[in-house]
């Protein structure tokens, strides 16, 4: 620490013992240098920064439309392929649904045919060779091919009983790609008087085929 005493017009100054007092420090050429350096890097730094950002935006910006056309073309490219196939799809479901249609009415058909000549036998293919088979009339149940088969021989011994059969009115449905139920009406042209009524089966689609595993059938009271 360091001061003036002035006495009288004499000015004395004075310095505190152990002090000393540092010149004011200037700053060098060499000095001056280095902090440009810094100020000149940090400058180059926040360009390069800028730079990248704004190159980026420009990517970003440069891909989004070529991504854009990208998906479009893809759309257009497998968009038709996607519809030809459910076309596809469609129409072999269609064609299936149509052939088991006809296949059953082949059944029936050939069923017919097979009692208007007094073929028992031939009119049994129609149903499904199984135990399970199920012929439902006249308030009894019976079970099984060969039972089905001993009821048609004995209710309808000769040609005369057997008479001319009619399907008609049939409507088949499938409920899956292997059963389907048809409805119809049944009608016998015999001498002494013409029996009909309905009848409902039921098909699965076998190894054999198309068959019936399931027949109910009901006649009509006799007119009086």
């Amino acid at each position: 620490m360091h001061g003036v005493i002035y006495n009288g017009d004499e000015a004395i100054e004075f310095r505190m013992a152990g002090q000393t007092t540092s010149p004011p420090v200037e700053k060098t050429t060499p000095t001056l240098q280095l902090e440009a350096e810094q100020v000149y890097k940090k400058l180059m730094l926040l360009q390069m920064i800028r730079h990248r950002r704004i190159s980026s935006l420009g990517r970003a910006n440069f891909i989004r439309p070529i991504a854009l056309a990208l998906f479009t073309l893809a759309a257009v490219v497998f968009g038709p392929i996607t519809i030809c196939s459910s076309s596809a799809t469609s129409l072999r479901k269609e064609h299936e649904h149509a052939t088991s249609v006809a296949q059953i009415r082949s059944v029936l058909r050939a069923q017919q045919e097979a009692w208007n000549q007094g073929d028992i036998d031939g009119f049994m293919n129609g149903y499904a060779r199984s135990g399970s088979t199920t012929f439902v009339s006249e308030d009894a149940v019976r079970r099984g091919w060969e039972n089905v088969r001993e009821r048609y021989l004995k209710k309808y011994s000769d040609r005369r009983k057997m008479g001319l059969l009619t399907f008609s009115d049939l409507e088949i449905t499938l409920v899956s790609a292997d059963a389907g139920v048809v409805l119809g009406h049944w009608k016998l042209k015999r001498t002494q008087d013409r029996p009909h009524g309905r009848f409902t089966l039921i098909f699965r689609k076998t190894a054999d085929g198309w068959r019936i595993v399931h027949d109910h059938t009901s006649a009509a009271a006799p007119p009086q």
